[in-house]
């Protein structure tokens, strides 16, 4: 089975595909009852041909062969049938072991005592799962939910014992998704979605004929036949119906009239069976929608410790869950945001059952003796209630039952607290999800063995959970607090009075209805007159409610995804179907701008071609010089450089230049060399230019960006996928200006890096937006929030008018044409534009006279003020050209005075801003997150983007890939987006899934990016890095296709200079046992190695005394617990001789998308790989480092590992332990890289710390030696070391110490902090599972950005001694070589 489910998940490899739908073919219906294949063939008549033809061919060859044979009987057809009736055999009779007779009475209470066999129910379970996967991918789908029906799979599971059984609880789950995918609403045959009308009319019609049917031949059904439809389609009022057949009469009915059965079933016996087949077929089903609708947002303590559902964290993938997959095809876009929708819900809901674990032993719950619940202890995220009252609960809207909204208060006080926790509280604002929380401790503490057999709940004594979102908050007077809505004016403004809080909220209001209604009927308890804790969480991990609700706002809508895009994203048709060769409306001629630096990188860019320049006027131009303009020929839409998953580049590059030696057989490429408009008079009208030598790869990646339709670009580790972003949105703004682009990254820090390089071209700042929380973390003086933008024009409008009263001055006008844009536009229109239409025609007949336009030109005055005079009289030419320049920047500023008019016109903030998001800006940049938090908003305010290109997109959710794509309104039934660019490397690290179970059993971590790369969709991929020296690249380009180098990292000096101290530059330690262990765990999945921890920091050290910079060094690891550990040892070690600390200490996960000039490395485990065994994080580990990597692991175990021999055996080649140069002591040397010089080698963790401990007490002695000195006075400068700005205690003052003790003081905060962090840290180590051991390992490098801050607080010696020298001259030339090298590159 397990092969069976593997091989139906693979259908992306053609070997695998064509093989394995042999199984599931249209032949499969020879094993269907007659009565059901009458019934498919008449539903599907445009089947009848083809089966008629599938017949013929089985005829004709069986007469040729011989033989007569029934084709029912063929393996391939009846393989899948056999299938069934053996699982519903052992469903029957093997699973439960105690069988006895004694009818159904006793066949039920045997389902829930008798004694079950533990892999027969593992069996039903990895059933159900295979054909829950097979109805949930159409080309699978198609043909065999016919059979599944005939052969009454859903209805024999229904009534099978192990449904009812305890033991029977994740098969009973998996059966009802079986059974929700056997009746999803689609055409299975046309594989389009059916709406809710479809469904209605199809079932209205079903039950009609069925009332026909019993009308004629079954008279005791009379009464059914005559009944109103709406009265009896219920499952209970149609059973109640059936109920007066006798067991003949109901079996003549199912197999002979209706025909659902076929009368040879050995269950046409049953007469439960037989009602529920009939039942099952003609009853009303509830559309998915209005079940999606009636679903409650937040979760309950039910679903919480679900572990069917929600798994613990140590999910073995042994059994299978009641999870949906996110598999490579999906049925309808509905089912894919159904999916992600319940995957989404879950993920969140662990995430909170884990807080809530935290948060609620923390209270000391107990009974007091009054007998109700109080508490001893206190919580940072949780607060005793000590009022709950709920307000209003408003009418249900037109066809609804739950309310429309269900209001209440909750006060609790802050007092407790201590000031910092206090403002948290104090922080909470509209729209903050909390929790509310009953708590109901036994009388007496468990004993150890009772907590052991409880679940959580019971250990906790908790009854009930419940969330809410803030309304408001108020103070102890009933002063509001953190109003954003403008109610409270910030001149009006007050601090919170008193301790006491009152919370209004909004409770869930299809959650209370169910709660209400199980009050009403069942008599249940009144949940909420039992709520003591108020419980919330961190702001940044919070926001699940927002996207769950943009998820059903989408199912809700008719999404509509662009055309060109539909078919591949739900897997289906020609992957290459969007690629921009096969669309429409392509942009025939490209102006490339400055994407060429000079005409042979033209040539080098299109090196398939023959390229000859020529000018406008078609003549050829034998001095080209940029920019240049390139009409698209058909051999170039060849040539796309883009390859699907499974083809070779290699091959298609053969392909493609299979020309003579002589070049005779290339096409020519006529590229057009133009003058644009000349920016004199002013130098800041000198647009910046583009300073990067594209690849011929990336030429090809910017030429896909800009032409319609999806582009995928795969950028393997320092390739410019940046860089190559960038110049596609600015050759994207100057071909289409009208157009508007959408971009979206991962992370704030990636969308800051690509947004920072947009602000440097050539794209006015005016049309770009920054929305979201990172845009203040932007290195620059400019503000490119909304409001900053708002702020921005307003000024800027000022500027211009007072360049349009200048204007007017200098044409002898009054100045009150400059008091409005609109007198401003009206001054252009009569006045400008007017004497420059007069100036052209007057240059016309004047074209002889070189000094006509230095003395006709009707605006010098106002000209000049330049810094070279602006006509010369020498040349009619360069002077008309010279006055097309002047004429474009009085255009400019008039269009920019355009621009301003609305601004102008709208008096508030609020309409300023958004009327600059929705019409003013042209690039608006936001995270995946924001946009599915505010999508609500985007629509509300009529938010239009025809662009959208991701970066890191193979690090999105699938969903949060998606939402982005639909933040607008259709436009008549169309999607407006042209463009859909996706940037990523799918050989690097996942999306984050915090829960093993759904990262592993339902592929939540698949990014949308990585699935069109498995179903073949072509990529372009770069390949050529400029990040690191070309033999540390070849510990990672083994896994691209053709990665090689840019020139950059041959040719420049600092990739040929050895590294100083280090015999090589990069190097695999063995570390042995240290104390006599290697790996440990002090808590469960923490990994550590002290070992490891210690030897790491004595080569940080090492280098630090040489003088390498502490910015150019950082500390990765693989594990939370080793981070922790190695700040730890640096805090210990490095604090008390004044050494800063390195640039980052953090996880290879959280590093990813940076890099450095100097990695080292800890792998930390020894016993088993653990998750490095993850190809994908290896890769990342291995591509940080520019110029030096130290990797410090036990090799005997790495060895050994299959999955990364590729890259430990280069690492394996050299020796394995640390090889130094010791002759070396300052951070730059001559020695070339290759030449060891005089090796020394370390043997073990004490021999590399006494060689540190030596040199440091060496320096020591040195700088006292110095600072005693005969000679010294008071006046005399601190002594300059070489040794990268380290001073040792003994040469500090008293103003040191003071200095020393704030430092202590910050670092001792920061390890505080580091301890805070390390409870989620140590949730978030048992997310890896041991692939050796089924051990489970940690998930390193998931805290919240917040949190997050890897960086060690910098205690330097300039904070320490105030006059000391920065840094020796060795060390500044280094820095100098360092900055040459990056500013070329």
């Amino acid at each position: 089975l397990l092969f069976m489910i593997n091989a139906f998940q693979s259908l992306e490899d053609e070997i695998v595909r064509e093989t394995i739908l042999q199984v599931v073919s249209l032949k499969l219906w020879h094993t269907l009852s007659f009565g059901r294949l009458q019934m498919e063939l008449c539903l599907n008549p445009e089947l009848i041909k083809k089966w008629t033809k599938i017949k013929r061919k089985e005829a004709k060859e069986g007469k040729k062969a011989g033989k007569t044979g029934n084709s029912s009987e063929m393996l391939e057809n009846k393989f899948l049938r056999n299938l069934m009736e053996e699982f519903l055999e052992i469903l029957d009779s093997k699973v439960i072991l105690s069988s006895q007779d004694g009818g159904e009475e006793s066949v039920f209470n045997e389902s829930l005592s008798g004694q079950v066999d533990d892999s027969s129910v593992l069996y039903c379970e990895r059933f159900m799962e295979f054909l829950i996967d097979m109805l949930s991918q159409l080309p699978t789908r198609r043909f065999l939910r016919p059979l599944i029906a005939d052969v009454a799979v859903v209805a024999k599971c229904h009534l099978s014992m192990l449904y009812a059984h305890e033991k029977g609880r994740l098969f009973a789950q998996l059966v009802d998704l079986l059974q929700f995918y056997e009746g999803f609403e689609i055409n299975d045959n046309s594989g389009t979605q059916l709406s809710d009308d479809d469904v209605l009319q199809a079932h209205y019609s079903r039950f009609q004929a069925f009332q026909l049917l019993a009308f004629k031949q079954v008279p005791k059904l009379r009464d059914l036949a005559l009944c109103n439809i709406g009265s009896i389609h219920k499952r209970a009022d149609l059973t109640k119906k059936l109920l007066v057949l006798s067991d003949m009469e109901l079996q003549d009915l199912v197999c002979n009239k209706l025909k659902i059965i076929s009368e040879k079933d050995p269950w046409t016996g049953r007469r439960d069976f037989l009602i529920e087949v009939v039942v099952a077929f003609f009853e009303k089903r509830q559309s998915q929608k209005d079940a999606v609708n009636a679903l409650p947002l937040y979760p309950n303590e039910q679903i919480m410790w679900d572990e069917s559902l929600v798994p613990s964290i140590n999910y073995s993938g042994e059994g299978c869950l009641a999870l949906p997959k996110l598999n490579l095809q999906f049925l309808t876009l509905h089912d894919y945001l159904l999916r992600n929708f319940n995957l989404f819900r879950l993920e969140s809901t662990y995430e909170i059952r884990e807080d809530i674990q935290e948060a609620v032993p923390h209270l000391h719950a107990y009974i007091n003796n009054e007998g109700d619940t109080s508490f001893r202890g206190w919580s940072r995220m949780a607060v005793p209630i000590k009022e709950f009252r709920i307000t209003q609960v408003k009418q249900p809207n037109i066809g609804e039952v739950k309310p429309s909204a269900v209001t209440a208060d909750v006060t609790f006080s802050i007092s407790s607290y201590r000031s910092q926790i206090k403002s948290e509280w104090d922080a909470l604002k509209e729209h903050d999800v909390l929790f509310l929380l009953s708590i109901r401790p036994s009388f007496e503490p468990l004993s150890p063995e009772e907590a052991a057999k409880s679940t959580v709940p019971e250990r906790l004594g908790l009854q009930y959970v419940r969330g809410c979102e803030v309304i408001e908050i108020r103070d102890e007077e009933g002063g509001l607090m953190n109003d954003y809505t403008g109610r409270v004016k910030k001149d009006e403004w007050k601090p919170p009075k008193g301790e006491i809080r009152t919370v209004k909220i909004t409770l869930d209001t299809a959650q209370y209805h169910i709660d209400a209604t199980e009050l009403a009927e069942k008599g249940a308890e009144n949940v909420y007159g039992t709520f003591n804790i108020l419980m919330r969480r961190k702001p940044k991990e919070n926001n699940f409610k927002a996207i769950l609700e943009s998820i059903r706002d989408l199912m809700n809508e008719t999404c509509v995804v662009p055309e060109w895009l539909h078919n591949i994203f739900l897997g289906y048709g020609n992957p290459s179907a969007a690629q921009w060769i096969n669309m429409p409306d392509l942009l025939e001629t490209i102006d490339f701008k400055d994407t060429f630096l000079d005409a042979s990188h033209v040539v080098q860019s299109f090196p398939a071609f023959q390229v000859t320049f020529i000018n406008t006027d078609g003549t050829e131009n034998m001095h080209p010089s940029p920019p240049f303009r390139i009409k698209l020929s058909k051999k170039m839409r060849e040539i796309s450089h883009a390859l699907p998953g499974n083809v070779n580049a290699s091959d298609t590059a053969s392909k493609n230049n299979m020309v003579d030696d002589e070049g005779s057989q290339k096409e020519k490429l006529r590229v057009e060399t133009y003058i644009p408009a000349d920016p004199v008079p002013y130098p800041q009208d000198k647009p910046n230019q583009n300073s990067v030598r594209f690849t011929p790869t990336q030429v090809g990646a910017i030429i896909s960006g800009i032409q319609p339709g999806l582009t995928m670009v795969v950028g393997p580790p320092g390739t410019g996928k940046t860089d190559t972003a960038v110049q596609i949105l600015n050759v994207l703004y100057h071909n289409c200006p009208s157009q508007r682009t959408l971009i979206i990254t991962h992370s704030n820090q990636a969308l800051n890096d690509l947004f920072e390089k947009i602000m440097q071209r050539d794209v006015p700042a005016r049309y770009l937006l920054r929305l979201g929380q990172g845009e203040q973390e932007l290195a620059t003086d400019l503000d490119f929030s909304r409001q900053g933008r708002v702020n921005a024009m307003l000024v800027r409008r000022l500027e211009l008018l007072g360049e349009v009263a200048k204007l007017a001055i200098s044409l002898h006008l009054p100045e009150d044409v400059s008091y409005t844009c609109e007198n401003a536009a009206y001054f252009w229109l009569l006045h400008v534009y007017a004497r420059w239409e007069q100036f052209l025609a007057a240059c016309v007949p004047n074209k002889e006279n070189p000094s006509f336009v230095k003395d006709r030109f009707p605006f010098s005055e106002f000209f000049s003020d330049t810094q070279q005079p602006v006509f010369t009289g020498e040349s009619f030419e360069k002077d008309m050209h010279a006055a097309k320049g002047c004429f474009k920047h009085l255009s400019t500023i008039f269009q920019e005075l355009e621009e301003c008019r609305a601004f102008e016109l709208l008096k508030s903030t609020a309409e300023r801003a958004n009327y600059l998001m929705t019409k003013q800006a042209k690039i608006v940049a936001m995270t995946c997150t924001h946009a599915a938090l505010k999508r609500r908003d985007f629509l509300q305010l009529g938010f239009k983007y025809d662009n959208l290109l991701m970066e890191e997109s193979a690090q999105i959710l699938e969903i949060e890939t998606f939402i982005p794509t639909l933040l607008q309104r259709q436009e008549d039934g169309y999607a407006r987006l042209k463009r859909c660019i996706l940037i990523g490397d799918h050989h690097q690290l996942p999306p984050v899934v915090k829960n093993m179970a759904f990262q592993k059993y339902s592929h939540m971590d698949q990014s949308l990016f990585t699935r069109f790369v498995r179903l073949g969709v072509p990529y372009i991929e770069l390949n050529a890095q400029g990040r690191a020296r070309p033999s540390i690249a070849q510990l990672y380009n083994w896994r691209y296709r053709e990665l090689g180098d840019l020139p950059y990292v041959h040719e420049e000096a600092i990739f040929h200079k050895a590294n100083s101290g280090f015999s090589y530059e990069y190097q695999l330690v063995d570390v042995p046992d240290y104390r006599g262990r290697g790996e440990s765990a002090p808590s469960p999945w923490f990994y550590q190695n002290e070992g490891e921890a210690e030897y790491i920091v004595s080569v940080y050290i090492y280098m630090r005394l040489i003088g390498y910079p502490a910015n150019k060094i950082s500390i990765l690891t693989t594990y939370n617990g080793q981070k922790l550990l190695i700040r730890d040892v640096i805090s210990r070690r490095c604090k008390p001789w004044n050494i800063e600390p390195p640039c980052k200490v953090t996880t290879v996960d959280k590093f990813q998308g940076q890099q450095n000039d100097f990695i080292l490395l800890s792998l930390v485990r020894t016993r088993f790989v653990g998750h490095l065994r993850d190809v994908r994080r290896l890769i990342v580990a291995m591509s940080r480092a520019r110029l030096g990597l130290y990797v410090f692991c036990r090799c005997s175990l790495f060895e050994q590992c299959y999955e990364l021999q590729p890259t430990f055996q280069l690492l394996l080649q050299r020796p394995d332990k640390l090889a130094l140069n010791l002759e070396e002591c300052t951070p730059f040397t001559e020695r070339p890289l290759g030449e060891a010089g005089n090796i020394h080698y370390i043997t073990d963790v004490e021999d590399i710390g006494h060689l540190v401990n030596f040199r440091l007490e060496h320096l020591r002695q040195m700088q006292s030696m110095q600072y005693y000195a005969p000679h010294a006075n008071a006046d005399a400068a601190p002594p300059e070391t070489g040794n990268g700005d380290i001073v040792l205690d003994n040469a500090k003052d008293g103003t040191e110490k003071e200095n020393g003790e704030a430092t202590d003081a910050v670092n001792n905060d920061k390890i505080e902090e580091d301890t805070v962090e390390s409870k989620d840290d140590m949730v978030q180590e048992v997310n890896k599972m041991d692939e050796g051991n089924v051990t489970i390992e940690d998930k390193m490098g998931e805290e919240s950005a917040d949190e997050a801050k890897d960086k060690m607080v910098e205690t330097t010696a300039e904070v320490a001694i105030e006059n000391i020298v920065e840094v020796n001259a060795n060390v500044a030339k280094y820095k100098m070589d360092e900055e040459n090298a990056l500013s070329k590159g």
